[in-house]
Order: C-alpha cells, then sequence, then structure tokens
C-alpha cells in the first residue's frame, strides 16, 4: 500500500507547526506530514512525494500567502492532481474567493483563523469520507 501524506501551507511557520501538531496528534504515524512556507515550496514538495510514489491525501492551506493566493494555489494544484482534496484556513479570504475555489478546485472546505481543533479534524475525516464514498 502507497504511503500517504498531508501538506500544510502557510506562511507563518507557528501556523505550520500548530497544524502538525494537531494533525500527529489525532492521526499519529498513519501518515507522512509535510509543511511548506509557501505555494512555489509547496508545489516543489508536491513533485517530490509524487516522484517518490507518495499520494497526497489533503492539503490544508491559508488564502492569503505571498505571491500567490491560497485559492489560487489549489486551482493549479487540482488541475493536475485533481484527487487532492483541499482545506483553506483563513481570516482574510472573501466569499467570492472561497466560492470560487469550491466551484475551481477541490476545495472542500473553509475554516477561520483562529480555527478550532476538533472542526479542524472533523473536516479531514469527513472530506476523506467523502473521497472514499465517490471511489
Amino acid at each position: 500500500m502507497p504511503q500517504k501524506a498531508f501538506l500544510c501551507v502557510d506562511d507563518e511557520p507557528t501556523v505550520l507547526s500548530s497544524l502538525k501538531e494537531q494533525l500527529k496528534r489525532r492521526f499519529g504515524k498513519k501518515y507522512i506530514y509535510e509543511m511548506a512556507e509557501s505555494p512555489d515550496e509547496a508545489f516543489e514538495v508536491i513533485e517530490e512525494l509524487y516522484g517518490d510514489g507518495i499520494q497526497i491525501l489533503i492539503i490544508i492551506t491559508d488564502w492569503m500567502m505571498p505571491g500567490m493566493k491560497g485559492d489560487e494555489f489549489i486551482i493549479k494544484v487540482n488541475e493536475r492532481f485533481p484527487e487532492i482534496i483541499s482545506i483553506m484556513i483563513t481570516g482574510q479570504a472573501d466569499d467570492e474567493s472561497i466560492k470560487y475555489a469550491q466551484e475551481n478546485a477541490n476545495l472542500y472546505r473553509c475554516l477561520c483563523k483562529p480555527w478550532d481543533e476538533t472542526e479542524l479534524i472533523e473536516a479531514i475525516e469527513s472530506a476523506w469520507k467523502s473521497y472514499e464514498d465517490k471511489i
């Protein structure tokens, strides 16, 4: 069975650290947890993981990042890897951007910063169940 990963993208290292800690607390060693501080770095991580035969299950991304907004990022990811589910965590995205990402990428849910750990885990588990129901 191929290894599976989560990818978290945010330009704030403390946010990435919190996400990784929360994911590991809930899912343990079952998955690989990768962090990227920018969409460009995330694209490099995606290429490396897929090159190593590791499937990315879910991308958790911020919306407001330097160089590229989160909705643009997940739309580009979705063009190449439509099976990856995405969750956006933001304090700044407008409804139009969220709706656009839902319609043009695989944005499963958008959570507000500061997020609630229980809500994040429920969103991930619900997204994964929804994905499994489709396959």
